[in-house]
């Protein structure tokens, strides 16, 4: 097994050194007086895209990058800083390199919460690296297709659409990395919009649910006229009646912007008035806050999550905030003109609910005060009027693949073989309408469920079914059902399926293959043995699941509980013996490394942890005090720095954690050594 390892990271090595020789390719730009070719096309500059074309680059293939507006990056660099994770065991590759990129900007190993502006320069360092120039400004209008094989595309200006100035684009290989599926849609791939029945695929929480999360007191009145229904409903309330639950239906799960403010006042623009105001938009509000006259703080009102440089990612919190509940449906399938409305409508319906939480009478004057002492931050998006470019597509159009992810899929009742990324985060959907339900306003669709570990995302559920296309990857807009995919549609996730498309698309040139027929087990060994796209080491990994790496004295037991992996091992209190876990990885070359350990900060742990480090020629003894671990974002534990030790080729370096002289629980989870090399 071993020899097979050093044989493919040897095969990958030699075939970069050849490409390395070859001459460079130039940046493709479109030509816009003939047809422009590539081997492969990305459409979409999210962060997906970025990926998916360093990734392309580096294979030796010829990308174009194809951004229908002006913004690279999507959520990631457009407002979304504190990200979703649900188990940071799921990221990796080059998508769990751009969190370790943002970490070294702000002094730390990795760093899951940034700024927008933060995130666009490594995302464009990404493409700067592989000489890829983006093309901005050019939306699909048309695919052409022989048989189930897409030949080009045709892409008309963004800005100023004109047929006589539309260009084609000829590629080998196309992959969608659109949050709205756009690209797949116009070559005929069947897709799903809204919620399928819970029949559909056997499942219990798709379709409509009328849940408690994200909803408003009972109480509150939905009409003009308290009271009076002939008065009509108040702005943003349905007259729609509350279906059985698990009915589905064709409700886009809500829609927003993810806010960055600042409270530092050197880097303010003020909050003000926008055009379009209306403060009837936010009388539910006003009854919300009467309701509970006890919420006095905008935390009671947003999730307000701290960002650095005194920056905020403000997202919906309970029953009336920044989600534009049920004014979104037509969006995934709307002409361009159409979504520009609906893009700009959350736009001031957003603004206007800062203005009027900072400005309006009737809000508590404690709010008021909160409210404005934050602003637009002058130092983000500069191009946009200090305001954020990309709406929160949340979801849109999924494709109907070879391989529909499920709730069975997120719960671990069925998994996947063909596995080319993972996904940890619970199924999750925002509400999908705002009704009356016995004579008061409620909000419907909200899920959140947890408790599960982290799973295989199928090959199959990138690709489509191959006679409807085979040159196809769809890594963002995917084939699951609506609950699964809330579970999967996280960035960080969603790069990793775009790394895992362009290898693939590489392989099916090189391969002449449809899509449906690369060889999986293949690309999985690529993944594995070449995450970052070069050649070189990211990192070795030793996680308490690897019982051929880890040797347990005494007893210890395993839960499920804050763990990075599947599982997590925690000492036994009850118990006076001394308890240990060694760690012993795989070194594959002499140098230096920085090692870490994981430790998830739970409930009941140690205020020290002891640690016994070898670097194959003396042992050391380290002292963790767990009070000095600072947990930053959606996650459980962080990695700690244990020092930068020369290892040697082999296996005699460890990392040995126990419960000696500890006061309360001793979890040991996972080690990491990441090369050090000059």
């Amino acid at each position: 097994m071993r020899k097979d390892i050093i044989r493919k990271v040897f095969a990958v090595n030699l075939a970069l050194l050849i490409l390395m020789a070859l001459p460079a390719h130039r940046p493709v730009e479109i030509n816009s007086d003939k047809k422009t070719k590539v081997d492969i096309v990305i459409y979409g500059g999210t962060a997906a895209g970025v990926i998916a074309a360093h990734t392309a680059k580096k294979m030796g293939k010829s990308v174009l990058l194809i951004e229908p507006g002006t913004h690279l990056g999507g959520m990631t660099s457009g407002g979304l800083g504190q990200t979703d994770i649900g188990n940071k065991y799921a990221i990796s590759g080059l998508s769990l390199d751009f969190y370790r990129r943002i970490g070294k900007h702000y002094g730390k190993f990795e760093q899951w919460i940034f700024e927008p502006h933060v995130a666009k320069k490594y995302l464009q360092q990404y493409l700067d690296e592989a000489g890829i120039k983006v093309t901005y400004n050019r939306r699909i209008v048309n695919a052409s297709k022989s048989g189930a094989s897409i030949t080009s595309i045709e892409l008309e200006n963004s800005q100023s659409p004109a047929k006589a100035t539309n260009t084609i684009v000829e590629a080998a290989m196309f992959i969608d990395c659109s949050y709205e599926g756009d690209l797949m849609a116009k070559a005929g791939v069947s897709y799903s919009v809204g919620r399928e029945a819970n029949s559909e695929y056997n499942e219990t929480i798709n379709g409509v649910q009328f849940m408690t999360g994200h909803q408003f007191p009972n109480g509150i009145d939905p009409y003009k006229i308290p009271g009076k229904p002939e008065s009509g409903l108040l702005w943003g309330i349905s007259s729609e009646k509350l279906l059985p639950d698990g009915t589905g239906d064709k409700k886009a799960q809500a829609y927003n912007y993810r806010i960055c403010l600042t409270s530092d006042p050197k880097n303010q623009v003020s909050i003000t008035r926008p055009d379009g105001y209306d403060s009837t938009r936010y009388e539910l509000l006003v009854r919300l806050m009467n309701k509970q006259p006890e919420r006095k703080t905008l935390n009671d009102y947003f999730i307000w999550s701290g960002m650095p440089n005194k920056k905020t990612d403000i997202n919906n919190r309970n029953g009336f905030s920044t989600d534009m509940i049920g004014m979104n449906y037509d969006y995934p399938d709307a002409d361009y003109a159409k979504r520009a409305a609906i893009i700009k409508d959350h736009e001031v319906y957003t603004k206007g609910l800062l203005y009027f939480v900072g400005h309006d009478p009737r809000v508590p004057e404690e709010l008021r005060k909160e409210m404005q002492k934050w602003g637009y931050p002058k130092d983000e998006y500069t191009e946009n009027g200090n305001w954020s470019p990309q709406l929160y597509i949340r979801e849109a159009r999924r494709m109907v693949g070879n391989y529909v992810m499920t709730q069975a899929n997120c719960q671990g009742k069925e998994v996947v073989t063909d596995g080319v990324g993972m996904a940890a985060y619970g199924m999750d959907s925002h509400n999908c309408q705002r009704i009356v339900v016995n004579g008061m306003v409620k909000n419907e669709g909200n899920v959140e469920v947890h408790g599960f570990g982290p799973y295989p995302i199928s090959y199959g559920s990138i690709v489509p079914k191959q006679k409807e296309c085979t040159n196809l990857f769809v890594p963002v807009c995917l084939s699951a059902t609506h609950i699964a995919y809330g579970s999967i549609r996280m960035e960080p996730v969603f790069m990793v399926l775009a790394q895992s498309a362009a290898v693939a698309a590489s392989m099916a040139i090189d391969s002449k293959v449809p899509v449906q027929q690369v060889n999986v087990k293949k690309l999985q060994g690529n993944l594995k043995v070449n995450p970052l796209a070069n050649g070189s080491v990211q990192h070795i990994l030793v996680d308490n699941e690897d019982k051929a790496r880890t040797k347990i004295s005494g007893n210890w037991n395993t839960t499920k509980r804050g763990s990075y992996g599947p599982t997590v091992l925690s000492s036994d209190t009850t118990s006076k013996e001394i308890q240990s876990v060694r760690f012993i990885p795989e070194i594959t070359k002499d140098g230096k490394y920085k090692a870490y350990m994981y430790l998830p900060k739970l409930a009941g742990l140690s205020s020290i942890i002891p640690l016994k480090i070898s670097d194959g020629k003396s042992e050391k003894d380290i002292l963790i005090k767990t009070a000095d671990i600072q947990v930053i974002g959606q996650t459980s534990g962080e990695w700690v720095l244990l020092g930068t030790y020369d290892l040697a080729k082999g296996e005699k370096a460890f990392v040995e954690i126990s419960n000696k002289n500890a006061d309360g629980l001793v979890f040991a989870d996972a080690v990491m050594m990441v090369p050090d090399f000059k």
